[in-house]
């Protein structure tokens, strides 16, 4: 597997909102250095975090109101990246500017747009409600990943490796025994993976948040929509609780599991978790123990990647892979991923 560029003209998660405030705060996206704060007035800003003068960090300099004063030389830049003033002269250098980001706050979530400005269309972002919205509770959190986006998304989408490397937490016999069914939506980008389990053990992931006890019936249901958000629709049920002739699944619980696979560099990763659930709204023990449950699953896979990248970085050119059926979700997430690249 070798390492592919980066997929341009796309948005990607940079940030939660929560984290974009009055401190700066530095973040790389596909090897972009940005720099992003909020403004007086509440709008997130997002500018490349390079002094046009001699480099420094924007990120490394101070505020002065909504103008950030590079710590170095003292060019000052506004909200736009224009530079207002510079040391020693009144006028001020035609070039003296550093490019501002497109910058969309939807769903908690701050997304940045890399590429080319013109196709930037915020309606192209895909949602993720539940994150936000009335009715469910979410836990958070970001791991940083020393290894390629890529990796993340076959990871992600293929969830029988929940059986082996998340037994204890997550994992039960059944999810690696349970064929999937595959389907992709070429002109949106999007894989849909999904695995439907009858009177299966409920894993302590579930047993001790929603309360269940014994035989259940486990959905999992994926979209991945490339190349940056993943969403995992679970549902969770007592065996034989089947939805309502009228779509009423109350009798069930959910769990929105979403992931921003977010490249910083061609081999690290930026990566965003979150579980939003429809139960147990107001118990702070239930929302305490998913964040250190699902914080312990992600650290699992960032430890089997992190190896793995350095496995893939020493093997030989030309080095094949072996492929079976639980595999379609990956293998048409790099068939994506490759064709946003340009990559034949």
């Amino acid at each position: 597997m070798t390492t592919a560029p980066f997929p341009r003209n796309q948005w990607y998660v940079a940030a939660y909102t929560g984290e974009v405030g009055e401190e700066l705060l530095a973040r790389t996206i596909c090897d972009e250095p940005i720099v992003f704060y909020r403004t007086a007035e509440g709008k997130a800003v997002a500018l490349a975090d390079r002094c046009v003068h001699r480099r420094f960090p924007l990120s490394e300099s101070n505020r002065d109101g909504d103008r950030i004063v590079c710590g170095y030389h003292g060019f000052t830049y506004d909200p736009t990246g224009a530079c207002v003033a510079v040391p020693g002269q009144q006028r001020i250098p035609r070039t003296a500017r550093v490019p501002a980001y497109s910058l969309v706050e939807q769903d908690s979530l701050v997304w940045v747009w890399i590429g080319d400005e013109a196709p930037a269309d915020p309606a192209s972002i895909p949602r993720a409600p539940w994150l936000d919205g009335p009715g469910w509770v979410t836990v958070r959190g970001m791991e940083p990943l020393a290894a390629r986006h890529g990796l993340l998304a076959d990871n992600l989408l293929d969830l029988s490796h929940e059986t082996y490397l998340h037994a204890g937490y997550i994992g039960t016999p059944e999810v690696a025994a349970t064929p999937i069914t595959t389907e992709v939506d070429e002109d949106a980008a999007v894989v849909y993976v999904s695995r439907r389990m009858k009177d299966v053990e409920c894993p302590s992931f579930y047993a001790n948040s929603t309360g269940i006890q014994g035989r259940i019936d486990r959905w999992q249901d994926i979209e991945y929509h490339a190349p940056c958000l993943y969403l995992l629709h679970s549902r969770i049920a007592p065996t034989g609780v089947e939805p309502g002739a009228d779509g009423d699944d109350s009798a069930a619980c959910h769990a929105e599991i979403v992931y921003a696979l977010t490249p910083e560099t061609a081999t690290t990763t930026h990566d965003f978790w979150m579980v939003a659930r429809d139960f147990a709204l107001d118990d702070d023990e239930v929302s305490r123990f998913l964040a250190e449950s699902n914080r312990t699953v992600v650290l699992q896979d960032v430890t089997a990647l992190n190896i793995l990248e350095k496995v893939i970085a020493t093997e030989p050119e030309g080095y094949q892979e072996l492929s079976i059926n639980i595999d379609t979700g990956g293998l048409a997430a790099r068939r994506l991923l490759q064709r946003m690249t340009g990559k034949p």
